[in-house]
């Protein structure tokens, strides 16, 4: 019963067309790029390519790490609302959440490591 039910899960991943594992971050960058999207939509920029990296890299993400992404996501918001901290996550937006759009996502990649449990 227990192979059974990892063979239907291992299924269910190919399934979703799951990224491979050179292309996939780790669970810390995942929630680091959606604390990024919290920041670029409080702060009034464009976070198509944040939301398109997210969509992908969630594909294969335990419910808890989809969870805690939510809550960065929402932290990075209430951070750059903030008058005082605008300059300090503006720069985090125009620096490190660089690596999770367009061809950076591939420099996040390579500096992650691509397996986890």
């Amino acid at each position: 019963m227990k192979t059974a039910a990892i063979a239907l899960a291992a299924v269910g991943l190919l399934a979703a067309g799951a990224a491979s594992a050179s292309e996939r971050v780790s669970d810390l960058d995942y929630m680091k790029a959606s604390r990024c999207k919290g920041i670029a939509t409080a702060l009034g920029s464009d976070a198509t390519a944040l939301d398109a990296f997210l969509k992908v890299q969630g594909q294969s993400r335990q419910g808890v790490v989809i969870e805690r992404g939510e809550q960065e996501m929402i932290r990075g918001k209430r951070e750059a609302s903030k008058a005082e901290l605008k300059d300090r996550t503006g720069a985090e937006l125009s620096g490190p959440c660089m690596a999770y759009v367009g061809e950076g996502k591939d420099m996040a990649a390579a500096r992650s490591p691509a397996r986890e449990p």
